[in-house]
């Protein structure tokens, strides 16, 4: 069926009014804020991580070395890529037999940026529990998998994996840290718009938030609309005293700008 010659794809106002605070790393931000402002929101961005190399590289090169020993390498992030290719490149890319799988779709897009192949990922749901349900991941008894993280990150995979019977090393060539920042600028922002939303992504996140936004600004954050990229950090949030927070259906770019438009009308 043909669109009307009068329908827009993009409902150009749809967030006029409404002021979205993203929490993401500065460096991941970029496309979540144009959506945002596409659609007539104004963008603040306020991140509450930020993603830094480890203290002690050697020992996720070290497995690198070794890649030709491993059945499965899993990466778990945009971020894990980003710090791992260079390493990976350095020993002259991967192995040929060495299978790759993505958490989600924006892992696999910048794997494939930095000319590697997600053999295996989820279509929907991008998270641990979505890539575990993959017919490919039942049946890994006796399996070495390496997972590319960030330190401590969450156990999940590794101990599902570890219960089907797989060999578990991780790799982890990233931090997440809480960047210095004054909260007063967080304050000032949920003080002076009668509509904000804000996107969390991560419940490490959401702690960073809480504890960034001080003691002023934490009322003002629990009667804030949020978005989330899923029941866990929607459960989160409730721990925290938030008030409702809506869970984006998708957990890409497209399923939280969706969210914000759902908070935004409920506002």
């Amino acid at each position: 069926m043909s669109m009307p010659t009068n329908a827009l794809p993009i409902a150009a106002d749809t967030l006029a009014g409404v002021t979205v605070v993203v929490t993401r790393p500065r460096h991941q931000a970029a496309r979540l804020c144009h959506l945002i402002e596409a659609r007539g929101g104004r963008a603040v961005l306020f991140p509450v991580l930020e993603i830094i190399d480890v203290e002690d590289s050697g020992p996720a090169r070290a497995l690198i070395q070794r890649l030709d020993e491993f059945d499965l390498a899993i990466f778990v992030s945009a971020n894990a890529v980003h710090k791992a290719a260079p390493m990976i490149a350095a020993r002259a890319g991967f192995p040929a037999r060495l299978r790759v799988a993505a958490i989600g779709r924006r892992t696999a897009e910048v794997l494939q940026a930095h000319g590697l192949r997600a053999d295996i990922q989820p279509q929907e749901g991008f998270t641990s529990e979505a890539l575990l349900a993959l017919p490919e991941m039942q049946n890994v008894q006796g399996k070495n998998i390496v997972i590319f993280r960030g330190t401590g990150g969450r156990a999940l995979l590794g101990e599902t994996l570890t219960q089907r019977g797989a060999h578990v090393s991780y790799a982890e060539v990233y931090r997440r840290v809480r960047p210095v920042c004054e909260g007063a600028e967080l304050v000032r922002v949920l003080e002076d718009n009668k509509k904000v939303v804000m996107v969390v992504t991560s419940n490490e996140g959401l702690q960073n938030l809480f504890e960034m936004a001080g003691v002023q600004g934490q009322p003002l954050l629990r009667h804030t609309r949020l978005v989330v990229m899923s029941a866990r950090n929607a459960e989160c949030a409730r721990s925290l005293g938030f008030g409702k927070a809506v869970v984006a259906e998708q957990a890409d770019d497209e399923g939280l700008i969706d969210g914000v438009i759902t908070a935004a009308q409920h506002n």
